[in-house]
Formats: structure tokens, sequence, C-alpha cells
């Protein structure tokens, strides 16, 4: 079977972009910058995504185009005779279906309340302890999150079945440039709002004040973390598109543009939301539930705000759904390859799996809401444990050393086929930086997530 390409350079970006970008950006980004200073904590941010991310990005990808195959099939193919790096390719798709376990469940979560605003079930002049209702009311429903849940993954499994080209890749292209759209049309609605001054101020303006109370290291130790984890690196979800790309440009000109968009759309989720918050004197660094109970308390009393409301979830919809789509992409794809499935026959037997073990997670808040697990974690705090302070860094090491030293690939093997094509290239003189600083950098990470 010949192997699937993308049909456009742009495809290619859109997608790759639209895995990265996810909760990780337009939920996490906007509240972690709340509570470390806002923009002091932003310029961090973009120094470790070029740092540290990128590099990372562009041994994932050169794996999979060297390769062109999934992620153990991947390894097979550039690893020294004997060798076991494959075995982190397993480690890799597990990594995968852990992350969809409870992804699909909180990508369920937007297209709830964004057909909750469409519906009008969130009225003018509401109170904020009947805003946090309507999340607590969804999550003490088993059946209601199952739906959204069910639904997510059934529609990303269609897409992903009609091909890469005709599927993932048209689908992606449309709801990015949509999601595009919606950003910059919800930004710019939020930055003409009274008070929207002081929120553009706190988030973009470095305050050392608040550098001070948070404490330096705290502020670089969380932009470090962000900036690492937001572009989804060390499952191989990236490799994966890696393997469908053309030789004609280099991989870190592909990778900036990537970050490139994935942060634009980090930065101007926080232009949405600081602004908005506080015009309406509503606390901007109050963790995750400022998604699903600050935010929709703020769009009861905005003048549209049922529209607004609707276009905000719709663009966190999308902005979901396109990692949703992604990694069953990925999933998929090792499956044809390893076991020689059609995509039918891929998307199907996945689908079943991953509404299966999904179920863990929308029980996890009611029938099971005594269970806790890791730490005394519920089951969708434990899963995400797994995945983020686990997989991805461990994960990330390896492809890291599979790519600069002697045992793995080795550095000249990744740098020739980084520097392939137009673009970018990535200077030979780095190679101590790569060797030895960002395994350092990345212990770190691992470290600080396991304390």
């Amino acid at each position: 079977m010949s192997r699937e390409s993308f049909k456009s350079r742009l495809g290619f970006i859109l997608v790759s972009a639209g895995c990265a970008i996810g909760i990780g950006n337009v939920w996490r980004f906007p509240y972690v910058a709340g509570q470390n200073g806002g923009g002091i904590f932003v310029l961090f941010y973009l120094i470790f995504l070029i740092a540290m991310g990128l590099p990372v990005l562009t041994m994932e990808l050169a794996v999979g185009r060297a390769s062109r195959k999934s992620a153990v099939l991947g390894y097979e193919a550039l690893e020294k005779p004997k060798s076991k790096w494959h075995i982190h390719g397993w480690v890799a798709i597990f990594g995968c279906y852990m992350l969809m376990m409870y992804y699909t469940t909180v990508s369920g979560w937007m297209v709830t309340y964004f057909y909750k605003f469409v519906k009008g079930e969130f009225t003018p002049r509401m109170d904020a302890e009947q805003t946090g209702a309507v999340f607590s009311n969804l999550l003490a429903d088993p059946k209601q999150m199952a739906f959204w849940m069910i639904l997510t993954v059934v529609v990303g499994f269609f897409v992903c079945s009609r091909g890469l080209q005709n599927g993932l890749e048209k689908i992606s292209k449309v709801m990015m440039s949509a999601l595009l759209i919606l950003i910059i049309v919800l930004a710019v609605h939020s930055l003409t709002l009274s008070g929207a001054g002081e929120g553009l101020k706190f988030y973009l303006v470095p305050n050392m004040d608040s550098v001070r109370e948070v404490g330096l290291k705290n502020v670089i130790t969380s932009a470090m973390n962000q900036a690492f984890f937001t572009l989804s690196l060390g499952v191989a979800a990236m490799e994966i598109f890696g393997s469908y790309m053309g030789k004609d440009h280099t991989l870190a000109g592909e990778g900036v543009r990537i970050c490139a968009l994935d942060t634009f759309v980090a930065i101007m989720a926080g232009l949405i939301i600081f602004p908005a918050c506080f015009s309406y004197g509503v606390e901007v660094g109050v963790g995750p539930s400022l998604i699903f109970v600050t935010l929709p308390n703020v769009f009861v009393n905005m003048g549209g705000g049922r529209i607004w409301g609707a276009l905000f979830f719709l663009f966190m919809t999308f902005a979901s759904f396109s990692t949703v789509i992604a990694v069953f992409e990925n999933i998929m794809s090792f499956c044809m390859d390893m076991f020689g499935w059609n995509r039918n026959k891929a998307a199907l037997v996945n689908g079943i799996i991953i509404l299966i073990a999904s179920l863990p997670c929308v029980l996890g808040y009611n029938v099971w809401s005594n269970l806790h697990l890791i730490g005394g974690r519920d089951v969708l705090d434990s899963e995400d444990f797994i995945v983020s302070n686990l997989l991805l860094p461990i994960g990330s090491l390896v492809y890291l050393l599979f790519c600069v030293t002697k045992w793995g690939w080795g550095f000249d093997n990744y740098l020739e086929e980084a520097n392939t094509g137009k673009g970018i290239k990535i200077a030979r003189r780095l190679k101590p930086y790569f060797q030895f600083i960002l395994p350092i950098l990345i212990l770190f990470i691992l470290i600080q997530g396991l304390l």
C-alpha cells in the first residue's frame, strides 16, 4: 500500500498545528498566565517554546519523514540492528489511547456548552452560583456526558475514515480557518469592552510586583512546562504527520510555522479572556473552572452574551476537536501499518475501543465519584497525570536521545533529514546544546511534574 501524503503544504501545517492547538492553549494557557503574573510569564513562555519545544518537534517530525512509517515501524526502520528503541513506539501509541480516554470527554464539554448557549440555557442576569450549577449538573449527569462524548468519538472517526486528504486535511482546513476567524472576532470584541485596557496591561505588560508575589522560579517553571506541553510532543502525535510530509521544506522552517500558529492561538485566547474578565471584575487566576464557570458568568452579563458565548465555545470546540481527529489519525495509521487493516476497519475497531475506554472518565464524576486513584486524583486527573507528567516528557526525552546519540539514529542522520529542503537550517554547532543541555531541561520538567 502506497504511503498517503498531504495534498498541500498548507494542509500539513494546519493539521499539525491543529494537533498542537487544543485545550492546552485555550484553556490552560490563560489561567496559568493569570496565576503567574501575566506578561512576564508570556515572555518566558516564548523563550522556552523556541529553546525546547521547537527542537523536539523537529526530531519527532524527522523520525516520521525519514521512515515514512508510524511510531513502532518508524523506530524499527531507523534504529541500529538489535536495538530496542521501537519499544517506545508502543508506549507512545498507548499514550495516544490514554490521552483520548479523557480528551474526548472534555471535547464533549465544549460542544455541550456551545449547544447550551445556542439553546439559550444561559440567560441574562444569572448569578455566579447559577452559571456554576450548569457545570455541576453536567458532571452529575452520566447520560448527558456520555452522549456528547460518543458524538465526539463517532464524528472524529468518521472524518478520519474518509482518508488523509478527503477527511482529516479537508476538515482541518475548514475548521482551522473558522477557528482563526472566530478568535480574531472574539478578541476584537473583548478589546472594545470598558475596562479592557486593564486586562490587556495585566496580560502583556511585565509586572515585577506580580513576579515577586508568585516567585520568579515558579513563573519560569510554569512557563517552561507550558511551552513544552503545548505541542503534544512525546507520544508520536506529530511523528505521524512527518511520515506524510514531502521533502521540499526543512523541518525547522515547518516547525516554526506550527509553533507560530500554536502560539498565536494561545496568546489570542488570552486577549479574549483577560479583557473580558477585567471588564466584569472576575478573578483571572481561578484555575480550570475559568472556562466552564467564570467565563459563562461573564457572557451572561454581557450585551449579546448568548451570541458571544456560543461563538466562544464554537471556537473551543474546533480547538479541541482538531486535536481529537489528529490523534485518531495517528492511532488508525498505526493499526494500518502494523496489522495491514484498511482505513474503515481501523476506524471501526478503534472507535469501539475509544468509546469503551472513555467511559471511566465519564463515570468518574458521578457513578464513580468516590473513586480516587493516583495521589487521590479523580479518574480524569489521574489519566491526565500519566499522559502529561510521565508519557509526554519521557517520550520527548526518548525522541531526543534517539536523534542525538550514537546509540540511536545519530545526530548526523537527524541533521541531514531536518535540513533537507528549502527554509531555516539547524546549525551543526547546536549539537552540544541538543546533546547535553536539552536533556537536562526535559528531565527538570519530568521531575517537577512528579513532585
